[in-house]
């Protein structure tokens, strides 16, 4: 499965963007997705998790409440819609899926074989 990243730009804080994962290569409804995020200078870290049903989501805790992910599987789409956003928002977000636990919500990005090229978000005070 190919899958590329959309929707970054520039917003001003308190305001919001809608990031989309659009699937090529395969039903995309077969795989779990995970959305990760890297600021300028740190690591990799989780943002939010949805299983192949979405019968399951996951967030972290630094954006539970500001954010939602959610999937359209006839548009073979994942999104995460996020509000409220903040100086700290700032990074560049990477969609990730795995077929492998396709049932669960992963926050582990090392069990993401498949990842997106990534879309930068600015967040500015």
């Amino acid at each position: 499965v190919q899958l590329q990243a959309s929707g970054g730009g520039l917003v001003q804080a308190g305001g919001s963007l809608r990031l989309s994962c659009a699937a090529s290569g395969d039903t995309f409804s077969n795989y779990a997705v995970g959305w990760f995020r890297q600021g300028p200078g740190k690591g990799r870290k989780f943002v939010s998790a949805i299983n192949w049903s979405a019968g399951r989501t996951s967030y972290a805790d630094s954006v539970k409440g500001r954010f939602t992910i959610s999937r359209d599987s006839a548009e073979n789409t994942v999104y995460l819609q996020m509000n409220s956003l903040e100086p700290e928002d700032t990074a560049v977000y990477y969609c990730a899926a795995n077929f492998r636990y396709r049932t669960q919500v992963v926050d582990k990005f090392s069990l993401y074989p498949y990842w997106g090229q990534g879309t930068l978000v600015t967040v500015s005070s």
